[in-house]
């Protein structure tokens, strides 16, 4: 039987990502770097996971699907990112 560990995951005031009302994130798209992370830019992860392992998760329904929004450029929509940490129990 495979062990699973579990994912966590920073809350939204940790990343400073509770700004006032006005100005709260609701809509827009976050690329994987901000997703996942990315030490050597500084970025720090909102679900600290690898890549391949995030890729597998989209590919096997456990994270949101990305959109393409060029030929080489893919997101994710902001809301679908903070419905998950939010049903992973972290906000």
């Amino acid at each position: 039987m495979k062990k699973v560990t579990p994912i966590m995951v920073k809350t939204a005031s940790a990343l400073n990502l509770n700004p006032p009302a006005h100005q709260t994130l609701q809509t827009g798209f976050f690329r994987l770097s901000q997703i996942v992370g990315d030490k050597k830019r500084g970025i720090p992860a909102l679900i600290p996971v690898s890549k391949s392992s995030w890729w597998n998760g989209v590919k096997s329904g456990k994270y949101p699907a990305s959109v393409k929004l060029s030929e080489r450029t893919t997101a994710w929509r902001v809301e679908d990112i903070l419905a998950l940490i939010a049903s992973l129990g972290c906000v």
